[in-house]
């Protein structure tokens, strides 16, 4: 099966302080760090972000903007099946990871599509005790059934959205010699923390 992958910048990093796709983590950037990881994994590749997509450019890679700003994840998950039904050859998944998680597995999308039962539904993360809903694999066909879900819902959560429409949890364990693999960078102290997990060589 076909998966295009969507990297969800969309949001204010208001906890970092400013944004983090441009925040460095060793030598390079946070979006270089996910781009390495994930990029390999899915075709093809788009950014959601909000306000100038100039400042993604020297990654050429379709930028997305929400339907609307300051709905959270959901927004740009949807922005994303809206992009993977139009393209010519059309995708059966979009897999999303969010922009500060600079040790996302390498496998991460083949594992979620294992465990993608056949039907619509979606297949989420998990690490530990707790779940991951924005690591996710999510059939396009549902992009009609995001869109009426949320024009219409009292809560815009993604774990609301995931409970109507029933997923998949595929776990992960946290190795005792390294980080969480779906770490996220969302401050300061948080990003000073993930540098002991680069590696030395």
């Amino acid at each position: 099966m076909s998966v295009a992958g969507v990297i969800l910048a969309g949001g204010n990093s208001l906890r970092m302080g400013r944004e983090k796709a441009f925040v460095r983590l060793g030598d390079k950037p946070l979006i270089q760090h996910v781009l390495e990881r994930f990029a390999p994994q899915v075709a093809p590749l788009a950014i959601n972000a909000n306000g100038d997509a100039d400042r993604f450019a020297s990654y050429a890679l379709p930028v997305l903007v929400d339907d609307r700003l300051d709905t959270g994840p959901l927004g740009g998950i949807l922005a994303g099946m809206r992009w993977a039904a139009a393209l010519p050859e059309r995708p059966d998944f979009v897999a999303t990871v969010p922009i500060d998680s600079p040790f996302l597995p390498r496998d991460l999308v083949a594992r979620l599509l294992a465990a993608q039962s056949g039907q619509p539904l979606i297949a989420i993360a998990a690490s530990g005790d707790r779940d991951h809903p924005v690591f996710g694999l999510w059939p396009v066909a549902l992009a009609d059934t995001l869109a009426g879900w949320r024009a219409t819902a009292r809560s815009q959560g993604v774990r609301a959205f995931l409970a109507a429409c029933g997923f998949s949890v595929v776990g992960y364990d946290i190795p005792a010699d390294g980080p969480d693999p779906f770490l996220n960078a969302n401050t300061p102290s948080e990003l000073e923390a993930a540098t002991r997990w680069l590696p030395t060589e």
